[in-house]
């Protein structure tokens, strides 16, 4: 899958491969690792990272409202802020290419 087009509990596992972190559901069959979706994961990998976000002011892309990057990634784009950086975090340490488990896509 394309780094760019990964959202949802795809981000989120990446993200958490990156980390080296298990992605497991929680008892109620809830994903409870979410970096992409709350600033309490993913503010820190943003700071760790030195990740740049901002808002996108080109029309290049219809769903891209928010531009991230790092010293390593530059510019990846999202709907939301988190969104953004996740992808540029995930796009630094895997690539543009990302194999992702069938059930989370």
């Amino acid at each position: 899958m394309k780094t760019s087009e990964l959202t949802g509990a795809a981000l989120d596992w990446a993200v958490a491969k990156c980390e080296g972190k298990v992605f497991d559901l929680s008892p109620d069959g809830y994903y409870t690792y979410k970096p992409s979706r709350n600033w309490a994961f993913g503010g820190p990998i943003i700071e760790r990272e030195s990740i740049s976000i901002y808002p996108d002011e080109s029309d290049d892309m219809a769903d891209v409202e928010w531009a991230a990057d790092s010293p390593v990634a530059f510019c990846w784009g999202g709907p939301t802020p988190l969104i953004a950086a996740m992808r540029c975090y995930v796009a630094s340490r895997l690539g543009d290419d990302v194999i992702v488990p069938d059930g989370l896509v």
